[in-house]
């Protein structure tokens, strides 16, 4: 059904698209029921650890190995996708979520050997999901309104990311956080009902291979790519886990409810700079888009450890959403250019997912060590100042694409 309102929605925007605009819409509605169910777990998964016990070293050093260990399995599941097609990684990889949400409720009872199995089947979920969905889009979008598509995608992807921190805290502060993880275990299934309408978009078997791959082309977007990654944990574990212990107090299934609510005002803003980036990055403002929202997120970060309010928390929220929009969207759209030109398409999504994660690793041990040296809230305000200087690195990339 979501599916066919996307379709009703759009394909008059996407006339020239309709020979395959099923492949986009299965997409689009397979990335939103993804992103609600993530989104109603994960913001309240590193809080749920800590008002169980688990210390802000724990947490830090749990992250750090999750994504440690996506690092060593992003080149199999390239190999895996090269073999049987980004969609049916995709599948997996929400059938995996299922009982990694599952296992992660009974935390209480089962200690670290229920964190250890849901953190293999998140790893492994989130890695073909990550990787899947970078080469699925890739392939089926229209090149010369990819910026558009992207925009779309990512109005979709805000609807649910602000939606559904308020429903799963909500839930949490209604029927516990374990009823959270059940339901999203239940999104993960339908989220994978889209994916069955249609055939592969990338042929089986297509190499995944480095004899002759352009690392003149591609290393600097690599690179950059760890700010990506440091960015993203700067961003959602260690800024939820501030909020929470810094402005709202951690007793009491409410702090749920209050920062669920606070993650997800930004929608509305979120959904209307997604429109505007799209139209700037077809018009050739790629470039420019990029530098100036990597600074903006770097400021962003810059002013976290000052923020004291719940009301000055919304308006870093909104902020951080336009600057992260922004860079985002411009940095995946030369990506995808890069992919197209370079000739080996999985080859480099897979060392753009090897960096990425390197970068949210990197995120993860910087944390462990700021709260070890410094303390849980001032450790977490310096390191929102390292995050600050860390995402520049994301302005660094030359993209063919935006030369023109």
């Amino acid at each position: 059904m979501l599916q066919q309102l996307i379709h009703k929605l759009l394909i008059r925007r996407h006339f020239w698209r309709h020979a395959t605009f099923s492949e986009v819409a299965e997409l689009y509605a397979s990335q939103t029921l993804r992103m609600m169910a993530l989104n109603i777990a994960s913001m309240m998964m590193s809080v749920y650890l800590y008002r169980e016990g688990y210390s802000l070293v724990f947490i830090a050093a749990y992250w750090s190995v999750y994504y440690l260990f996506k690092v060593f399995l992003s080149f199999p599941a390239a190999r895996y996708i090269s073999r049987f097609g980004p969609k049916h990684a995709i599948l997996l990889s929400n059938l995996l979520y299922i009982p990694a949400m599952i296992i992660f409720s009974f935390v209480p009872t089962g200690g670290i050997l229920a964190i250890t199995l849901t953190g293999i089947l998140q790893g492994v979920s989130a890695t073909l999901y990550d990787l899947g969905y970078l080469i699925d889009f890739s392939k089926v979008k229209n090149s010369e309104h990819a910026g558009k598509e992207i925009a779309y995608m990512n109005i979709f992807e805000k609807i649910a990311k602000g939606l559904s921190p308020l429903i799963g805290g909500l839930l949490a502060f209604v029927a516990g956080p374990q009823a959270t993880m059940w339901v999203a275990a239940g999104l993960f299934a339908v989220a994978s009902i889209p994916l069955l309408q249609t055939v592969e978009p990338t042929k089986s078997r297509n190499g995944f291979v480095f004899r002759g791959f352009p690392w003149r082309m591609a290393w600097r977007s690599m690179v950059a790519e760890t700010g990506v990654g440091f960015d993203v944990v700067a961003s959602g574990t260690v800024w939820s886990l501030f909020v929470a212990i810094a402005i709202l107090g951690t007793d009491g299934n409410q702090v749920y409810a209050q920062l669920g609510a606070l993650m997800s005002v930004v929608m509305l803003v979120a959904i209307v700079s997604s429109y505007a980036y799209g139209r700037m990055i077809d018009k050739r403002r790629g470039r420019e888009l990029l530098f100036y929202s990597v600074m903006a997120d770097a400021v962003v970060h810059a002013t976290r450890p000052f923020v004291n309010t719940a009301g000055v928390t919304v308006s870093v929220n909104i902020a951080n959403e336009v600057a992260t929009t922004g860079y985002s969207m411009a940095f995946t759209r030369g990506l995808f250019d890069t992919a197209d030109l370079s000739g080996f398409r999985i080859t480099y999504l897979a060392c753009i997912e090897v960096m990425a994660n390197l970068g949210a690793m990197l995120a993860g041990v910087m944390f462990m060590l700021a709260v070890m040296w410094f303390g849980d809230v001032p450790g977490m305000r310096y390191f929102f100042f390292g995050a600050a200087a860390f995402v520049m690195i994301i302005a660094i990339p030359k993209f063919h694409l935006y030369r023109k």
